[in-house]
């Protein structure tokens, strides 16, 4: 089953990740198989949550861009270098594909074989010799085994073609010889008593009992097939070990990992046909014909909290998303076909998918009814924020029965774990709940975090006016905002960038320097967004 990736904004706060858990958790029910994510690493406030309610972290993702591992290709396609050219031909036959990767035996590449390579060698090739392995003379010629002693078969290639007395006379035989032969007894015998390697009987010849107990003897190697001498022999050079026309120029492997807009960058400049695909361990996986890169798997996604490209996952526009479960305002996703979209103006994320579990009649265990608790409170403050509705209340009042919590006890030992500077940089502290969005005169930036010591930032304050000036040089935004929430107070301090202060005083209606205190203004999504995207846009 196709995996489905579940995932809030960058810089995921508690509502975020435990929405995507905990949808996850639904659509598993359903009988999607559904993935939780994150796509940064999470606060401490949210890992409070994880571990009072033994909820394992969610994987990382760095990204859904179009890796080649999600195009549609000739997967497990390689050869070991034991086999024939004949099986390689066949592999390649069967496959469509005109060439094959030869691995070793910890399936690292060594070279490519061509079926230009096989024809090369089919015209030019050296007839009389041969080395191979027993069982790849067995699978050309359909031979029947008689004797076996050898597994490696090598030395010079025999066919009598004159008078037996003449090649008896004439023809001195090694160890290291084959012969193939049919009904030619005493050229049977000769082989025997010289003690070849091996004794090819064609058109289903037998030995006979005497020569067959003197080649046990001897040690010889002997196998018998149905082919006619003369299709025999035309065979034989296919039993040649592959590794024996291996191919180790011009070998350009492309690793699965990959960004897919790389590689095409890179293919079209080289213009090979074929591409071998290896992982980080240099293991070969596979084969990519270039002419059917466009056949590709795109990653399913299911995004929550959040619904803007600026929030979300890197290569999101290369992505199928299949569903949106948020409470912000409406941004900028578009998708090319109808999708789930349920937004609601509610407090939480969560709040929306604890109605999604008792629409649908599944049953919500303990530890996802902690997780949609903690998402509510953190997102509405403990119902106190103006984003509260009665509808995050009736489900708060119900989870905390469910988890089996004191909802404000536990709300506000989670807030305040998550409330610790300590051994934090300012740029971590910024980034902990920050969101751009765009606007029509450009970037902003919105930071927001939530304290009960609000004097370990006003100390501090004239180093983190300046982290903020540098961070919107670097990355271009028109301005950023920091705001600072006071749980106890029930208020937030501002601080800015160059440029923000009259667009700051205007949404706000005060006179504004660094560290103005807003008391009641606790939602950025209600209160301080809305009022900055009135004076700009």
């Amino acid at each position: 089953m196709e995996k489905i990736y579940v995932f809030g904004h960058r810089n995921p706060d508690t509502d975020s990740v435990t929405a995507a858990i905990t949808l996850s958790y639904l659509k598993k029910k359903q009988g999607y198989n559904a993935v939780p994510v994150i796509l940064s690493s999470i606060n401490k406030e949210t890992a409070y949550a994880l571990n009072y309610f033994k909820v394992k972290e969610p994987m990382f993702l760095n990204d859904v861009k179009l890796k080649v591992k999600d195009l549609d290709y000739s997967k497990g396609y390689m050869a070991p270098t034991d086999i024939s050219v004949y099986e390689a031909y066949k592999k390649m036959e069967q496959e469509g594909i005109s060439k094959i990767p030869i691995v070793d035996k910890n399936k690292k590449i060594l070279g490519i074989v061509s079926m230009k390579d096989i024809a090369e060698e089919c015209l030019s090739g050296d007839y009389s010799k041969i080395e191979t392995y027993y069982k790849n003379i067995m699978a050309t010629i359909e031979g029947q085994k008689i004797l076996k002693y050898d597994n490696i078969i090598k030395g010079r290639l025999i066919t009598p073609g004159y008078r037996s007395t003449t090649f008896i006379n004439e023809v001195e035989l090694n160890e290291n010889d084959i012969i193939i032969t049919g009904n030619r007894h005493s050229i049977i015998e000769y082989a025997v008593k010289s003690k070849v390697k091996l004794i090819v009987l064609t058109n289903g010849q037998e030995i006979n009992k005497e020569w067959l107990e003197l080649a046990k003897t001897n040690k010889v190697n002997i196998i018998k097939t149905n082919y006619s001498t003369l299709d025999t022999i035309k065979k034989f050079n296919f039993c040649n070990n592959v590794e024996t026309i291996i191919n180790t120029v011009k070998i350009h492997t492309v690793n699965e990992n990959d960004d897919l807009s790389e590689f095409i960058s890179s293919a079209e400049k080289m213009k090979y046909t074929y591409y071998p695909i290896v992982d980080n361990n240099k293991h070969c996986l596979g084969i990519i014909k270039f002419a059917n890169v466009g056949y590709h798997n795109r990653k399913k996604v299911i995004l929550v909290d959040h619904n803007s490209y600026e929030q979300s996952a890197v290569g999101l526009n290369e992505s199928d998303i299949l569903e949106i479960i948020d409470h912000h305002n409406i941004s900028n996703i578009g998708t090319t076909h109808p999708i789930n979209f349920r937004n609601m103006p509610v407090g939480s994320t969560n709040t929306i998918i604890y109605l999604m579990y008792k629409e649908n009649n599944i049953k919500i265990p303990k530890d996802m009814a902690g997780l949609m608790l903690s998402g509510i409170l953190s997102d509405t403050l403990i119902l106190n924020s103006p984003t509260t509705t009665n509808i995050d209340k009736d489900a708060v009042n119900n989870l905390s029965r469910i988890a089996k919590v004191d909802y404000k006890k536990y709300g506000f030992d989670m807030i305040s774990a998550g409330t610790k500077l300590t051994g934090k940089t300012k740029e971590e502290i910024l980034y902990t709940d920050f969101k751009k969005y765009p606007t029509d005169e450009g970037l902003i930036g919105l930071g927001q975090i939530y304290t009960t010591n609000i004097d370990e930032i006003n100390k501090e304050q004239a180093e983190y006016i300046k982290m903020l000036n540098s961070v919107t040089k670097m990355n271009e935004y028109k301005f950023i905002a920091f705001f600072v929430t006071d749980i106890i107070k029930s208020g937030t301090y501002v601080y800015y960038s160059d440029g923000a202060k009259d667009i700051l005083e205007k949404a706000f209606n005060t006179e504004m320097e660094q560290g103005t205190y807003l008391p009641g203004v606790l939602s950025r999504k209600m209160q301080i967004l809305p009022s900055i995207l009135d004076i700009i846009d």
